[in-house]
């Protein structure tokens, strides 16, 4: 897959206005924007049908996944595509655990995952999907209670011996334990969780959706899911990779492509391998650039009055930042920023917009109120930065004063 580079457009929609919300959903990588473009007019068509018009789109398709694919340290043959990350963790989840109902339908998760992860577990073990817990029926005689969610420390890393010990437990059928957390950016111990559970006969599923295209793919997992507009691919396509000694059941409609039932679009999937090939050329120094930026907004941030910078120091994504302030209403301190022209996110990213205290932080035991969560995009400056950490203060005591507990 070749392409050129194009001249780097604007980035912001509006002048002088700064966005630090980008995680889960960046602004297009120049490449993916002129990819799809490209590709509209070879991958329009079905790429199932036999006709020139659809072999053409197969080729774009087989193409994309080929390069995914190799980014992913997979086979092109592991790689699916589905209608975006949360259809990829549902589908992953409610699959894998399906094809392993004789050995039980519990499904083990830290007390940190997405909350797609925790509503699929929940379904899988036969429970209703309201937000947090896991459930199960435990082993195949009914006897084996399911576990809790597998507890994290205050970096929000998750206890790896304990997750040794759960996936070790009668009637698991899934372990689910994510690369590293979009929220506050600590990575997790993938490495050691893949061994216990491969010793115990478990598949674990990574949902990488916040690491891909940041920081290196780990080799530790037996399926995957990443999310291209994480790294500047476009929204409505999701990554599915599922390693060929893994059994899975289809669970959705009944399909040529269980995956995604109905097909996915051409163009997207082709801008997102395009931009995950972008993004992975220059990741190293992307990374490095970031991480010193995110740095220096942790070490001012702390600088400020009765402010909590959450998330493990050293150990973390390199983009993403994220400290919670007594006294201060989250809400009131993002629509503050907003006014100064900075977007930025607060609690959890994957639950925002109903309002609910993060469940990533209340597992975390810090602060889950006065919440401000930044992820910088590769095309995030110093300045803007900078621009950012001189606000900050000021917004801060202003929501303070508003509440009426400026002087505390």
């Amino acid at each position: 897959m070749s392409h050129a580079t194009p001249a780097d457009p604007a980035r912001s929609t509006t002048p002088g206005r700064v966005y630090l919300d980008n995680g889960g959903r960046a602004p297009w990588h120049p490449l993916a924007r002129q990819a799809f473009e490209q590709s509209l007019a070879d991958g329009w068509a079905d790429p199932r049908r036999l006709h020139a018009e659809g072999r053409r789109a197969a080729r774009l398709l087989d193409a994309a996944r080929e390069a995914i694919a190799a980014v992913l340290g997979a086979r092109t043959q592991e790689v699916h595509l589905t209608p975006g990350h949360t259809a990829s963790l549902h589908a992953a989840v409610a699959s894998a655990a399906a094809a392993r109902r004789r050995a039980g339908s519990a499904v083990v998760v830290g007390a940190v995952e997405r909350a797609a992860v925790l509503h699929a577990a929940r379904l899988a073990g036969g429970g209703s999907a309201g937000a947090g817990g896991v459930a199960g029926t435990g082993g195949s005689d009914g006897t084996a209670e399911a576990p809790g969610p597998v507890p994290v420390d205050r970096f929000g890393r998750v206890d790896a011996e304990a997750m040794a010990v759960a996936v070790r437990a009668p009637g698991v059928a899934l372990a689910a334990l994510q690369h590293a957390n979009g929220e506050v950016g600590t990575l997790q111990p993938v490495g050691a969780v893949h061994d216990a559970a491969r010793a115990a006969g478990v598949p674990l599923l990574v949902d990488a959706g916040a690491s891909v295209g940041h920081v290196a793919v780990p080799d530790a997992w037996d399926l995957l899911a990443a999310d291209p507009a994480d790294w500047g691919g476009p929204a409505g396509i999701g990554v599915l990779a599922v390693r060929q000694r893994v059994r899975t059941v289809p669970v959705g409609p009944e399909d040529e492509d269980p995956w995604a039932p109905g097909g996915v679009s051409v163009p997207l999937a082709f801008a997102a391998a395009v931009a995950l090939q972008a993004v992975e050329s220059d990741r190293v120094a992307q990374e490095a650039r970031r991480r010193a930026l995110v740095e220096r907004v942790r070490a001012e941030v702390a600088r400020i009055p009765d402010v909590e910078v959450v998330g493990d120091p050293d150990g973390r994504l390199p983009h993403v930042a994220t400290f919670s302030f007594l006294y201060v209403d989250g809400e009131a301190l993002v629509t503050e920023l907003d006014r100064h022209g900075f977007a930025v996110g607060s609690g959890s990213a994957c639950t925002a917009s109903t309002l609910e205290p993060s469940h990533v932080l209340a597992a975390m035991g810090v602060l889950t109120h006065g919440n401000v969560r930044i992820a910088l995009d590769r095309s995030t400056t110093a300045d803007e930065v900078e621009r950012f950490l001189a606000v900050l203060p000021g917004a801060v005591a202003r929501v303070r004063e508003m509440l009426g507990v400026g002087g505390l």
